[in-house]
């Protein structure tokens, strides 16, 4: 008898937390790199990097170019664009996703990289990082329709 209720006892522990904790969705306040967010289109992009070119034949204008905001599975994501000298010199976060803690994990993590390999290429032809599949695309998207008004 006791072992039925010590088994009892520990499904309706394990039932708890998983309806109590595990399922709320936890707002975490906004990180600080989106302190100044500037405004967003909120239209998602509906070009893809098919207009890119290669590293070195085209040239962009200079200035900072704010893509649209693309509409992921946890948030938008939204980048800029820094163009001196013809070239891609930065990339900005505007926004992405930050209301689940492991979205902002994840994001941490990838957001460097992607900007890194847009440097590099030039363009937003960027590998997709796994684990990042959603903000990766966004990001490419987003950066797209950046470029396309350099």
């Amino acid at each position: 008898m006791k072992k039925v209720v010590i088994g009892l006892g520990v499904v309706g522990v394990f039932a708890v937390y998983s309806l109590g904790i595990r399922h709320q969705n936890p707002v975490i306040s906004k990180p600080s790199s989106l302190a100044s967010s500037s405004s967003s289109s909120g239209t998602k992009s509906a070009s893809s990097s098919a207009g890119s070119s290669p590293s070195g034949s085209k040239k962009y204008k200079d200035g900072t170019y704010t893509g649209s905001a693309v509409n992921v599975y946890y948030g938008n994501v939204q980048v800029s664009a820094t163009v001196s000298n013809g070239k891609i010199t930065d990339v900005k976060f505007l926004q992405y996703p930050y209301t689940h803690a492991t979205s902002v994990y994840i994001n941490k993590q990838v957001m460097p990289y992607l900007k890194q390999e847009a440097i590099k290429a030039q363009n937003a032809n960027v590998q997709i990082i796994s684990g990042a599949t959603y903000t990766s695309e966004g990001f490419r998207q987003s950066l797209q329709s950046a470029l396309a008004k350099a």
